[in-house]
């Protein structure tokens, strides 16, 4: 119903998605080094959350890339000088749907990236403790005589 919140409004707040850069800047701080840096970390590592972060984050910016392109696309079959005739029909609808489908693995893939990073946290780095003075050792007894019988 027009003007009335539906479903989908509660699902998507209208809120603008989180895009790569903004990805990227939240792995940065996250693990304090520069992306180019933690990808070139990665590689030398067993698979871990930092190769997925990392992957998540390539997918998010290939899809982007494909909004894009999809897009100006259908920009170019939209000129008004153009004529659109049966045959840039199913051009316009194929690049429509394409676009449609790109903006939703956006959707997708943006949630789950935010998701995973707002669970974690940055860990400070251990601090060295400050040495604990050792207890003083205890005075020796005196060595016991027996005691004489009577």
């Amino acid at each position: 119903m027009p003007g009335r919140p539906g479903a989908a409004d509660r699902e998507s707040p209208r809120l603008p998605h989180p895009t790569s850069t903004d990805i990227a800047g939240r792995i940065e701080d996250l693990y304090g080094a520069p992306l180019a840096d933690l990808e070139a970390h990665a590689q030398d590592q067993p698979p871990g959350m930092l190769s997925a972060l990392l992957g998540m984050h390539d997918d998010l910016a290939l899809v982007e890339r494909s909004i894009d392109f999809h897009r100006d696309h259908l920009a170019r079959l939209f000129q008004p000088e153009r004529q659109i005739g049966p045959h840039e029909v199913s051009h316009l609808l194929d690049g429509a749907r394409r676009l449609a489908g790109a903006v939703a693995v956006r959707e997708v893939q943006a949630k789950s990236v935010t998701a995973v990073l707002q669970s974690l946290a940055r860990i400070p780095a251990p601090t060295p403790a400050p040495p604990t003075p050792s207890p003083a050792p205890a005075p020796p007894l005196a060595a016991q005589s027996p005691a004489h019988s009577r």
